[in-house]
């Protein structure tokens, strides 16, 4: 199935009679993501302790408190958008949404698997423009689901500070 094949089906209106199906997707997707980032994650290897990290640092078990109510957020947020969006509004949203959940498992791989904060950085940046992008896009749609976002773009912003703080005391050899 071709890209355009599924921004058709994406954007298509639905039939009178079927089911939704976008918060089903919505779930799905930000569930593949949170599994995704998550294998990548190894908070015990040993590089990762060596680092050099600022003592407001969260303990490594509040990275798992947070994420699931996030990701929670994230789903409902979507799955009500792309049910109340369509046509070629709902194609964008959708590619928007699919670009945030690609930059933020992309981060994990990133920074614990290629063991590198800057790109960490570079990624958790993108990541907090793709927030902002999609708080916005989901503003004009639905003020509800917008909000519902805030905690993960203040949480993710918290987490650029902390990847940036990373860096500057661990600099590259």
């Amino acid at each position: 199935m071709g890209i355009r094949t599924v921004v058709r089906i994406i954007s298509e209106r639905r039939q009178p009679g079927t089911s939704n199906g976008w918060r089903s997707y919505a779930v799905s997707a930000v569930a593949a993501t949170a599994v995704a980032g998550a294998r990548a994650v190894d908070a015990d290897a040993t590089w990762y302790r060596a680092l050099d990290k600022p003592s407001w640092q969260p303990p490594s078990w509040a990275f798992g408190v947070v994420w699931p109510p996030l990701y929670a957020a994230i789903a409902w947020s979507a799955g009500r958008g792309l049910h109340r969006t369509r046509g070629r509004e709902r194609a964008l949203l959708a590619a928007d949404l699919a670009a945030n959940l690609v930059l933020n498992a992309a981060w994990n791989h990133l920074f614990f698997r290629r063991r590198s904060p800057r790109a960490g950085l570079t990624c958790t940046l993108l990541l907090d423009v793709s927030n902002a992008h999609l708080v916005r896009r989901l503003a004009a749609t639905d003020r509800s689901a917008a909000t519902a976002l805030v905690p993960y773009a203040a949480w993710c912003l918290f987490a650029t500070a902390l990847n940036l703080s990373l860096v500057r005391r661990n600099p590259s050899p």
